[in-house]
């Protein structure tokens, strides 16, 4: 079998790395073995990372079923469920994408446009002139809000508080490198009740699920069709043999929006908030293209700013929240860039890798919105939102919220960081975020 080549160092000092220095430990095995390197495959079949555009599109343009991603993917069931989008393979994938589109079509998600701006604005009117605030507490508030509302249509009552409050604490759960250790180290998962943390965290989950199934239940014997949420959608969704989803289908399709729908949008609204206000040209730029709308702008054609749009998209290629699509593990062997692939290796297109090619993106680490203004990149040299048929199908919903929050924030306030100094992305579970404790403050006019 023809491999790449690879670290060496034993498999306890990788995962460390990994978890506490996840970028550094992919470049500094890039810029050692380049482009495509394995990692492990002693006594079982290795990862392996991959960030050559044209080896990602040989990877993306594969029949889907030559792999497998529920088993590359399993942690992710704790959080999501067996039936899960991202979790299943074949016809099953197949038949929970078809039903899940149609909410996500350009045109339905436009009806959120001004829902995302009156959240924006209530969220945002608690900040006061002088008075620092924490960048990420309030992203996260709207992003949540707008999810909540925009799945269940949930924008007061006890449901709504109490999923506010429990998907809040579960995602903080895992906001730090230590905590994220549980996601890595199956033996550390151990239900010890309340005083063990992943007790803590499945009776969360357990809380918040049964939350979801009340809802379900109650939309189902309500009946109520003409509600334009996405649940309602999904309620009414039929497939080619005109059955529906089930119970169980629904809870882990709708925990899934909402864990992905609002933790990474949160993690990249903080990370654009930052650039704006770290970097004085862009931020002068982003509010000479806004005020160049004029008072009262219609959401529709904030939208279509291409300087906001460039800022947006330079944000996820810097620092990717994802920073590696779903494993693929391959059900057959594969020849890729020269490479023979057994069956069981599992193939990693690594996003942020390819983010910082030199070749695709000069001086990859600073942070230039132009260069979105100046070329057009390929849905293989640029992936954000993954690739193939495990893109994500709230990719055009994450891209409207960032512009409208952004343009809202920007267009109502004068901020500044209160450091100004450089910050390094963190683990957070299993994504890569900002640091927790990025602060800002109001100036006065």
């Amino acid at each position: 079998m023809t491999l790449p080549n690879g670290p060496k160092t034993p498999w306890m000092l990788r995962v460390f790395k990994l978890i506490f220095h996840p970028l550094e430990y992919m470049e500094d095995n890039a810029r050692q073995y380049g482009d495509i390197f394995k990692v492990g495959g002693e006594k079982s079949p290795p990862f392996v990372y991959i960030s050559n555009p044209q080896a990602i599109k040989e990877i993306f343009s594969a029949d889907p079923d030559l792999f497998e991603s529920g088993r590359g993917n399993a942690i992710l069931r704790y959080f999501l469920g067996d039936n899960s989008l991202v979790l299943l393979d074949g016809a099953k994938h197949q038949r929970q994408r078809r039903l899940l589109m149609p909410p996500f079509y350009s045109d339905r998600i436009r009806d959120y446009s001004q829902l995302i701006c009156d959240i924006t604005k209530e969220v945002t009117g608690r900040w006061q002139v002088g008075n620092p605030f924490t960048v990420r507490l309030f992203m996260q508030e709207i992003t949540l809000r707008v999810i909540l509302q925009a799945v269940f249509g949930l924008d007061e009552g006890e449901r709504f508080q109490q999923l506010r409050y429990l998907l809040s604490k579960l995602m903080d759960m895992f906001n730090s490198p230590v905590s994220s250790t549980l996601l890595f180290f199956p033996s550390l998962r151990q239900d010890w009740g309340e005083m063990s943390p992943w007790g803590r965290f499945l009776r969360l989950r357990d809380r918040i699920k049964q939350l979801i199934y009340d809802e379900i239940r109650e939309r189902r014997e309500v009946g109520d069709l003409s509600r334009n949420d996405i649940l309602t959608l999904l309620l009414s969704a039929r497939d080619e043999t005109g059955d529906s989803m089930t119970d169980d289908e629904l809870h882990d399709e709708l925990m899934t929006l909402l864990v992905a729908g609002h933790e990474t949008t949160a993690s990249a609204l903080t990370w654009a908030l930052y650039w704006i206000h770290h970097l004085p040209d862009v931020q002068e730029k982003l509010r000479y293209e806004l005020e160049s709308l004029g008072d009262n702008p219609a959401p529709t054609d904030i939208a279509q700013l291409p300087y906001l749009t460039a800022i947006c998209q330079e944000t996820m290629r810097i620092y990717p929240v994802a920073p590696s699509t779903f494993v693929r593990v391959l059900k057959a062997p594969m020849e890729l860039m020269g490479y023979h692939f057994e069956t069981g290796t599992s193939l990693l297109p690594s996003i942020y890798l390819i983010h910082h090619r030199e070749d695709l993106y000069p001086e990859p680490k600073s942070f230039k919105p132009e260069r979105f203004l100046q070329r057009q990149y390929s849905a293989y040299e640029y992936l954000p939102f993954g690739g193939g048929n495990r893109r994500c199908i709230g990719s055009g919903l994450a891209m409207l919220e960032m512009k409208l929050v952004l343009a809202t924030i920007v267009s109502q306030f004068q901020m500044a960081l209160t450091n100004n100094r450089p910050v390094k992305p963190i683990r957070r579970g299993l994504t890569i975020a900002p640091p927790p404790n990025l602060q800002m403050v109001v100036k006065s006019e």
